[in-house]
């Protein structure tokens, strides 16, 4: 089975947790057997591994997520990578053309297209798995997956099929509507659009060649910032009349909001916090190292990360981005392809981070034209690369790096250090990459 994941959004609805490059997808709240915890995209990951190991997967993304990917998933998984935001028809043609012409997946084969992060059972990834090979049979171009309505939601989309049957022709598409008319939807046995369908690589090959001059996946990646900002519903669907939906009617839940996020927890408190017994229905997600208490709240959200704290009603806290929207704040935590980074401090002219790097990981060989750095190892083992000069270190070494200077750290074990960033224009623009010299 061929799967392209669609990851995209800035996550500016789930913060503090979330930011331009940590969307909600990457935020770690599924508590594991083992007491760990794991984000959405690793649970969606997971689940298609169990129901197909075969299955080919690859995420449609913007390049700010690609590291968090390599971060959370590893090396194996493909990742179509968007040079810029351009809504969800040239995502999917471009990850279309990597699957066909980089990945060399026959044009013929069938491919699964789904968001990311949907909170479901293994029963939706074995509906994919039939909504796939619905689509080699050829019936139709497109096959969609309606989901069975569990309230009248003024959310989604709705399809409206012509019969009742498991898999039937669509009579026609209805936009988002009030919770009233969703209702008469229902009534007439109408099916939540959730932006799952199927088609045959060539069909989208087709679509694509037809709407965008473009010779291969490489001309369409460099041409991709002048693409026409366009939905794959509008590009595509509306236009289809060979158009078939498949009834699903397991568990489906978007976790877009607070709101629906702590309705998936299997726990009130993720981090240090402590609920009281006059509290119900509250829940504490915290990244932070101090105690939250929260005392005779009811239906409320605590989330805390060194981007911020929220407090909310949980429903208000669906309305949370245009408040989001006007702060302007330095991205505090990231996760790279190497571990991950968390800023400690910031002055006017220097800034503190701790850096954890991921064993057998290192970070690119690089240098600095207006800040001086010094590393501080707290715990694990590696090597750094100064100038071709290379130390083993330790905890408790300390390393100092003048501006110009090219520099690198390897890590044998996962390895924790303090970066102190020193000088008068500390920027993320000033990096230069190179090779290491051997």
């Amino acid at each position: 089975m061929n799967i392209v994941l669609l990851s995209g959004g800035s996550g500016k609805r789930l913060w503090p947790l979330s930011n331009d490059i940590r969307s909600k997808q990457f935020i770690k709240i599924f508590k594991n057997e083992d007491g760990t915890y794991e984000s959405m995209v690793q649970r969606v990951y997971k689940q298609i591994k169990k129901v197909d190991a075969d299955a080919t997967v690859t995420i449609a993304t913007s390049k700010t997520q690609v590291s968090a990917i390599h971060n959370q998933l590893g090396d194996e998984v493909g990742i179509s990578v968007e040079p810029c935001r351009r809504d969800t028809f040239p995502a999917i043609a471009l990850a279309t053309a990597y699957l066909v012409d980089v990945m060399g997946v026959n044009p013929e084969e069938p491919v699964v297209v789904c968001p990311v992060d949907p909170y479901v059972e293994d029963d939706y990834f074995e509906a994919l798995k039939g909504l796939s090979d619905q689509a080699e049979k050829g019936e139709a171009n497109l096959v969609l997956m309606g989901i069975e309505p569990t309230y009248p939601s003024e959310k989604y989309g709705y399809i409206i099929p012509a019969s009742t049957d498991p898999v039937s022709a669509v009579r026609t598409f209805k936009e988002k509507p009030t919770e009233e008319v969703a209702k008469e939807y229902i009534k007439e046995g109408a099916l939540w659009n959730g932006g799952v369908f199927a088609y045959k690589l060539k069909y989208v090959m087709e679509r694509a060649h037809q709407l965008i001059d473009f010779t291969d996946y490489q001309d369409l990646f460099d041409k991709y910032d002048t693409l026409t900002k366009i939905s794959f519903d509008y590009a595509v669907v509306e236009h289809e009349e060979n158009i078939q939906v498949m009834r699903f009617r397991g568990q489906w839940k978007d976790l877009g909001t607070w709101n629906t996020l702590t309705e998936a927890m299997e726990e009130n408190v993720i981090g240090k916090g402590v609920v009281n017994e006059t509290c119900s229905d509250v829940h504490i997600l915290n990244e932070m190292d101090v105690p939250v208490l929260a005392m005779g709240l009811h239906d409320v959200v605590i989330s805390a990360s060194p981007e911020g704290i929220l407090v909310s009603d949980k429903e208000q806290s669906s309305y949370i981005k245009p408040f989001v929207d006007q702060f302007e704040q330095q991205i505090m935590f990231a996760e790279k392809s190497w571990g991950s980074y968390k800023v400690l401090d910031v002055e006017e002219e220097s800034l503190t981070i701790k850096v954890t790097l991921n064993a057998g990981h290192s970070m690119n060989y690089h240098s600095h034209l207006h800040r001086d750095e010094v590393w501080v190892v707290l715990s694990g083992t590696g090597k750094t690369i100064v100038d071709g000069y290379e130390q083993a270190v330790k905890a408790g070494d300390v390393i100092t790096m003048a501006a110009g200077c090219r520099h690198t750290v390897i890590a044998d074990s996962e390895l924790q250090l303090v970066e102190i960033q020193l000088g008068k224009d500390i920027t993320v623009t000033d990096k230069q990459k190179f090779e290491l010299e051997y």
